[in-house]
Parts: C-alpha cells; structure tokens; sequence
C-alpha cells in the first residue's frame, strides 16, 4: 500500500472512530448510562465481531493492518493522557473524618473479589483450558484473574455519583474515597503480576523490580521538587506548561514499558508527583485540556479494545464462563462493600449503595485488561469474556442504584397524619455538609464516564 493510500485510509479510519463513538456515547448518556458504555459499544462494533462479520470487505478497507500501529499509537497516547490526569487527581486526603470506615470498605472490596478470582481460577481450569489459557496457570495468571475481579472504575463511580446527585452524601464521599484506595492498591498488584509475568522484557523479573523501585523512588524524592521549580516557580505560559507536562508524562511511561510493565504504570506515576498549586487545588488551566484531550482521542483506545474482542470464539463454554464471572464479580463486590459499610456505621441503606457503586468497573477494567493481554496473562477468547463482564458490570449500576432507591423509599417511615405533632430525629434531620462531604463534587467533569 502506497503512503498516499495509507494516509487516506487512517484518516478516513479515524474520522469513523471519532463520530461512532462519541455519538455512541451520547446516545449512552440519553439511556442513563455512562458514556464509556456506548464509547465501548462502537469499539466492539467496528471491530471484527459486528462490522467484520456483516460487512469484511468494508473493514477490511476501513481497518487494514498497515495502519494498525497507528491507531495503537493513538490509542496508547490517548491512555497516558487519560492515566496521567488520573494521577494528577488522586488525593486519598479526601478520607478525611470518614477514613476508618472508607479504608475498611476498601480493604475488604479488594481481599474478597481477589480472593474469588484467584480461587476461581484455579477451581475452573479446564473450563479457562477451554477458553486458550494454560491447564496449569502461573501465579501470575491466577492473580491477575483476582485482580479482574478487584477493580473499580474511579472515574465511571465519580461520574454515576455525581449524575445522581450523591457528590455531597455520605455514601457518595464514602464510596470515591473508598475507590481511590482500592484503585492504588489495584494497581500495584497488577503491577506485580505484570512484572512477574515477563511482557516480553529482556531483563528477569528481579532485575526488573529492583529498577522499577529506583525509578519509583527518584520520581517521588527528585521528580516532584524540580517540577515543582519548574513549572511553579516561574511564569510559564499555560500551554507550554502543558507540552512539558504531558511530555513528561510520555517519558516517564516509555520507562516503565521499558521495564516490562506497561505505559499506564508510568503515566500514573506521573500525575502523582506533579505538584499542586499552592493551597492543594488542582490546576485548572492544567486539568481541562487534559480531560479535553483524552475524551476526543479515547475512541481510539476503545477500537483497539473492540477489535480483540472475538464473538465467534464464545462456544456453551465461553457463554456460561461469563455468566459465572459476572455473577461473581456483582456478588463479590456488592457483598463485601455492603457488609464493610455496615461494620463501618452505615445504615443498611447507605451500604448498599455504597457496594452497588463499587461494582462499577467501566474504562479502568480495559485498561488492566489490555495490559493483561498484552503481557500474555490472558487469552484472546477469556479476553472477550472478561470484557463484557465488564461491560455488563457498568450497565447494571444504575439499575441496581434505582433499585436501592425505591427500597430505602419503602422503608421511610411514613409521613404522620394530619394534625400530629412529630419531633425530628437525629438520624432525619438535615445536617450541613462537611468539607469531606463535597470534595468529591469538586473533582472536574471528565467525559469518559
């Protein structure tokens, strides 16, 4: 293929990604679901399952494999952006006078899934063996199938808690609060599991670890007071303060790729030691573009996630797997959540919610998933499963949300009757919010949930 017709199909290519998914995502947002659900819909759609299958001769010219490193390229760029303004934002100081029960509703939303994953995946190996994986998996295939199950999307939560009105409520700072500490942790793990599973790294796995502690360290003791100098202490134009940011962000993964991790480990990190300003705020000349930047080119990412996602492997086997892991990833996740909310304080009703937001699993599982089949931790066919286990995750939140609603409102007490007198209560009186009870309403609107 010549450069010329090269050229014409990626932009043609690119033009289709764009539209396809931000309107399928507008389209989302009109059913009352999050925008990455119709973002996803058209990834898989214009993958090999839908357009490939109906129409091949079409997707074989809208998505021949010439321009494939170019859209992985997008789709990669697009991702350290995203991950970056992630880091940039994580602040565990929004635990503040709820920190016992939000770290104990963490600690348990993670040891459970993890411990249902990783006994899942050895209880069912010859169905995994059915599916492309290993009869006998390495320690890190069983972790990462813990971790499959661990993770909860923090910017899909934030924008179903901000859409209903939960920003400012005890469940809503509770359950963000909650999901920044099990995303930290999650993250780790699955650091570990990577490095230990190889991807394709020259260096061993010790070697390997003990330069990704070295260069954790130099970031966090170097890296954050010479940005701080840099871009702070001076008066840089906004958008060059941009370029160096973002530019910074991309060396920092190229690193940790290079370590056999993966970029997203990198852009991470990089949003993390980037200074605040002054009083702690976020920079919004900063945080805008990046959201801006990464909800234009995320399309992208979802393509790349679509066209690994192979319906015609899903046989009996592949179907009952999904219905047996989205089971559990639900129940897992509901029921740990709800159960740590309620030890922590929590009326019954507030738990709930607190456990159904936390089953929210969204853009953070595809991106752990990607790594994961990049890295060689997953089959093509398991890849396709745990992806619409996480797609059916997402769409059930806000189902399950309503559904926690109208139980909390049969169970109010019912008003008293004309002419009596009741007192109010402690626990119905209206209370003034705390600074903690609106920190998470104060996190921008990111389009990507």
């Amino acid at each position: 293929m010549s450069p010329d017709a090269l050229i014409t199909h990626f932009v043609g290519a690119s033009a289709l990604v764009l539209v396809a998914a931000h309107a399928a995502g507008w389209l989302a947002r009109r059913l009352k679901q999050p925008y990455i659900v119709g973002q996803l819909t058209a990834g898989i759609a214009l993958g090999p399952s839908l357009l490939g299958a109906l129409a091949p001769d079409a997707h074989a010219s809208l998505f021949p494999p010439e321009i494939g490193p170019a859209l992985t390229g997008f789709a990669q760029f697009a991702l350290v952006v995203f991950l970056f303004a992630v880091g940039y934002e994580l602040d565990l100081k929004i635990l503040g006078a709820r920190a016992r029960t939000s770290l104990t509703v963490a600690l348990a939303s993670f040891v459970v899934p993890m411990a249902a994953g990783c006994g899942g995946a050895l209880l069912f190996r010859d169905q995994l063996h059915e599916l492309g994986m290993p009869r006998d998996p390495s320690p890190a295939m069983v972790v990462f199938a813990g971790v499959a199950l661990s993770i909860t999307a923090v910017p899909v939560l934030t924008a179903i808690v901000r859409e209903n009105g939960l920003s400012r409520s005890v469940p809503g700072v509770v359950a963000v609060s909650a999901a920044g500490v099990l995303d930290a942790v999650c993250w780790t793990v699955l650091a570990a599991a990577l490095m230990e599973g190889g991807g394709g790294a020259a260096l061993d796995w010790p070697w390997r670890a003990a330069l990704a502690v070295g260069f954790v360290t130099v970031m966090a003791l170097a890296a954050r007071p010479v940005l701080r100098r840099l871009l702070w202490g001076t008066r840089m134009e906004p958008s060059l303060r941009l370029a160096l940011l973002i530019g910074f962000a991309l060396g920092s993964a190229w690193v940790t790729h290079s370590l056999g991790l993966h970029v997203i480990f990198g852009a991470l990190l990089a949003g993390v030691v980037v200074p605040r300003e002054e009083d702690g705020t976020l920079d919004p000349d900063l945080l805008r573009p990046l959201h801006d930047v990464s909800s234009l080119l995320l399309p992208f990412f979802f393509v790349i996630s679509g066209q690994s996602v192979a319906l015609n492997t899903m046989d009996g086997t592949g179907w009952t797997v999904l219905l047996v892991v989205t089971a559990l990833a639900v129940v897992t996740k509901i029921g740990s959540g709800t159960l740590a909310a309620r030890l922590g304080g929590l009326d019954r009703h507030d738990a709930r919610t607190i456990g159904v937001l936390l089953s929210a699993r969204g853009l953070t599982e595809l991106i752990a998933l990607n790594a994961g089949l990049q890295a060689g931790l997953l089959s093509p066919p398991l890849y396709t499963v745990l992806v619409f286990m996480a797609l059916a995750t997402t769409l059930f939140t806000q189902p399950l949300l309503l559904l926690v609603r109208r139980l909390a409102e049969r169970d109010r007490p019912a008003p008293p009757a004309f002419g009596a007198a009741a007192a109010p209560s402690a626990s119905s009186a209206p209370t003034a919010p705390t600074a903690q009870d609106g920190a998470a309403a104060t996190a921008p609107a990111a389009d990507v949930g």
